[in-house]
């Protein structure tokens, strides 16, 4: 019997398969991209030549060997963070990217004195679906593109996760990590939060989930002026994290609109 071909084309360099150690001191950068940034970024690596990871330490390289000017970057980035955003900030921003005092029309029902205020957490949105106090549904939240946007889709939706997926990982060790004994039926959105999520503002030593309709806590007497929210957020401790700064507020609408501020969008003068 003829012996059979081994599956697929052979690699042009065999030898990029051996393992790779990095140099002392190195560290390993990790991010969380959707589908369509992942893209973005692979098609500017084709286009240079290059892998994705050779196309973002070039970047770094070309900053710390001071051939890229931050100025070149530093514009790029601010418009891609407008672009992230999801919830939008109460006040518009400067050229630096602070906060002004000059509220954005489309959060004036906070200044008029509506939606609830609670503490601002960096991590993941998902969503736990419980039944009888067990867990049966993980899912993760996927934002429109800028094309869906300019097709009128402005809301996102869920998806769910994937246990042989790299990218859910650290999703779901947070959701299995999570008590939901005392938790009614029903679609839960939650924060996943913990030491591998967002950079682990909180200093969080486990990994869980915190419910927005159960566990969330509602701050009273919460400022709703420029100033007032500047010194506020100044002062203010973490309820999940004693010891460590608030990252910030969102205040939530009957309806479902949310807005919000954090303590570093200010200007450190202001």
């Amino acid at each position: 019997m003829p012996e059979r071909p081994g599956r697929g084309r052979p690699r042009k360099n065999p030898e990029a398969l051996a393992r790779w150690t990095p140099p002392e001191g190195w560290s390993r950068l990790v991010a969380w991209i959707s589908e369509e940034e992942k893209k973005a970024l692979k098609r500017v690596a084709v286009e240079a030549g290059v892998s994705v990871a050779d196309l973002v330490r070039a970047l770094a390289g070309g900053l710390a060997g001071g051939v890229i000017a931050p100025e070149e970057l530093i514009g790029h980035v601010r418009k891609g963070t407008q672009i992230m955003e999801k919830i939008p900030t109460l006040f518009e921003r400067d050229d630096r990217f602070h906060v002004v005092d000059r509220p954005r029309a489309e959060c004036a029902w906070v200044f008029d004195g509506e939606g609830t205020p609670t503490e601002k957490l960096d991590g993941t949105n998902i969503r736990l679906t419980t039944r009888s106090g067990l867990l049966v549904r993980v899912e993760k939240r996927r934002n429109p593109t800028k094309a869906q946007k300019g097709q009128g889709i402005v809301d996102g939706w869920y998806v769910d996760t994937d246990d042989s997926s790299a990218e859910d990982k650290w999703i779901l060790a947070a959701a299995r990590n999570t008590d939901v004994t005392g938790w009614p039926d029903g679609e839960h959105p939650c924060e996943a939060l913990g030491p591998r999520i967002q950079g682990n503002p909180l200093g969080l030593e486990e990994h869980l989930c915190v419910p927005f309709n159960l566990h969330v806590p509602a701050y009273q007497d919460v400022p709703r002026t420029y100033a007032g929210l500047r010194d506020f957020l100044m002062e203010l401790e973490s309820r999940f994290s004693p010891g460590r700064p608030a990252e910030g507020i969102v205040f939530h609408h009957p309806d479902g609109r949310r807005a919000k501020i954090k303590r570093r969008d200010f200007p450190l003068s202001a």
